[in-house]
């Protein structure tokens, strides 16, 4: 549910926003910052699927060593279709088509993909510790969030990471405590924005706008 990384010490980190499917656009970025596969790291902030071209290629992606990403609502969705707890009109409104033309066999496969992803990460840096979410961090306090989960009340601050917009929303400044940066999705902006130390970095490529990728470290 929340995973630790340690400094890299051979190469670089990036971060990647909503991906939706558009892994084309993903290879082009990776080649404009000469991405070396042996010694970088990229993460991602969720959202792998949905709307776009090419969302089968999200298990692929997953299995390669220098890839780690956390889990987004799109993500979310398909785990909650394939155990019947969501529509299927609304499931397609949002872009399921793909998965739900897929066999059984093969969704349960994606899904268990899914449900592995950690709901949060964090990476060390020589810039300081940062983290990804992939909606909204829920805690004043970075180190507090890891807690929560293992709480009684673990749902709604899954949910929060997952679903919520309440930062971005009331423009809310203030600092989260005990991490340098936090990175996040969900939330389509035409370029990245900062509030406070909370980065907001799905700038839209599914809908014909770039995918940002950053160098963290």
């Amino acid at each position: 549910m929340f995973n630790h990384f340690n400094i890299n010490e051979t190469g670089r980190d990036f971060v990647v926003g909503d991906i939706h499917g558009c892994f084309d656009q993903l290879r082009t970025a990776l080649l404009s910052v000469d991405f070396l596969y042996d010694t970088d790291r990229l993460f991602c902030v969720g959202d792998l699927v949905d709307r776009g071209p090419n969302s089968e290629e999200c298990i692929e992606w997953l299995q390669k060593p220098w890839f780690y990403s956390i889990r987004g609502n799109h993500e979310q969705m398909a785990i909650d279709y394939l155990a019947g707890s969501y529509a299927t009109n609304i499931y397609l409104a949002n872009g399921g088509a793909w998965f739900i033309g897929l066999t059984h066999i093969e969704q349960i496969d994606i899904v268990n993909e899914f449900i592995a992803l950690p709901i949060a990460l964090d990476i060390q840096t020589k810039n300081g510790l940062i983290g990804l979410v992939h909606a909204e961090c829920p805690v004043n306090d970075w180190t507090q969030l890891e807690i929560e989960f293992a709480g009684i009340s673990s749902r709604i601050y899954i949910e929060i990471c997952i679903w919520y917009r309440t930062r971005f929303n009331c423009n809310i400044t203030s600092l989260v405590d005990n991490v340098a940066q936090i990175y996040v999705g969900h939330t389509p902006t035409l370029e990245p924005k900062q509030l406070g130390n909370v980065n907001y970095i799905d700038t839209g490529a599914v809908f014909g706008n770039k995918l940002t990728i950053i160098q963290i470290n």
